[in-house]
């Protein structure tokens, strides 16, 4: 797999223009523009660079992986450095909206380079992206255009600090607007959360729990077609509990049905809803229901 260490090497692959900095470009369409379009496939590369871009599509439509995606009302993404790309387009296409990349180091020594760690969005897949409604799109268009302005003119010794004070407060907005997006996605949110419930509880009837033990949170995202990162901030935001603790109380859910079968051991309950050690699963267990897995099998044993 393909790695580029520098911008510059980076943007030459995508067969883009060079930049006018070394650890920034910013492509911005405006008026009746259109964004240079890169080449139109790529095998899975990956950078050091993160990207924020905010792409309308005018004609075509983008494939990127195995999903054919439509970006006609515009979509705000997010990609983080060394995450893996890989995409392809059956026709040309014409783009409006703006694009810019910046290697990390650009941010080292600022607060935004811990801070940036922490937006989920650069985790998520291309189709979790953000989609912005026409006043978010001209309050985050209003951002890059100040962006733009400081990468344009003749840097001086304020520059940097002025593209990275803007940087963070356009991706303070883009935490806000993943928050209404979130909460304006109820139903899909619900449906998550049903799919996820549902893929877990037939895991468990099938018997994969004893044969490949507990999935990780890894494979149930890629299972349901969503990354890591999204699945646990929408479970978040529609139970207040994260997607290892859903896991968790599904796992004691099934092993309160086991545990009332007087023929099996305590070690035996644990082994078959896949626990390495029944030491940890005693520990998990008395956790969330407050006593251990023997008191609670005295405390409601069938008389």
């Amino acid at each position: 797999m393909k790695h580029f260490k520098t911008l510059s090497s980076y943007l030459d692959y995508l067969q883009l223009p060079r930049p006018e900095h070394p650890m920034l470009s910013v492509f911005n369409s405006k008026g009746d523009g259109f964004l240079p379009c890169p080449k139109e496939s790529s095998p899975p590369i990956t950078n050091d660079c993160y990207t924020i871009s905010f792409k309308k599509f005018v004609e075509g439509k983008l494939n990127y992986g195995r999903t054919q995606y439509d970006f006609t009302n515009g979509a705000l993404f997010f990609i983080s450095p060394r995450q893996v790309l890989q995409w392809d387009n059956s026709v040309v296409f014409e783009q409006k909206g703006f694009s810019i990349n910046f290697h990390e180091d650009f941010l080292k020594g600022t607060e935004l380079a811990q801070r940036i760690k922490k937006y989920g969005f650069f985790s998520y897949s291309v189709n979790e992206s953000l989609h912005l409604s026409p006043k978010e799109e001209r309050q985050i268009e209003f951002i890059v255009e100040n962006i733009e302005i400081e990468y344009q003119n003749n840097q001086d010794e304020f520059s940097k600090d002025i593209i990275i004070s803007q940087l963070d407060t356009l991706l303070k907005y883009a935490n806000r607007f993943y928050e209404r997006q979130f909460l304006n996605r109820k139903d899909m949110s619900n449906d998550l959360l049903e799919q996820f419930n549902h893929h877990l509880d037939t895991y468990f009837e099938s018997g994969k729990l004893q044969e490949k033990g507990i999935p990780s949170i890894e494979q149930i995202a890629t299972e349901l077609s969503v990354s890591q990162r999204y699945l646990s901030d929408t479970l978040k935001k529609e139970t207040g509990k994260s997607t290892t603790e859903h896991l968790h109380l599904l796992l004691i859910d099934e092993a309160k049905n086991i545990l009332l079968q007087p023929n099996k051991t305590v070690a035996e309950v644990a082994y078959e809803l896949g626990f390495e050690y029944p030491a940890y699963f005693s520990r998990l267990f008395k956790k969330k229901e407050g006593l251990s897995p023997t008191d609670y099998r005295e405390k409601y044993k069938l008389n």
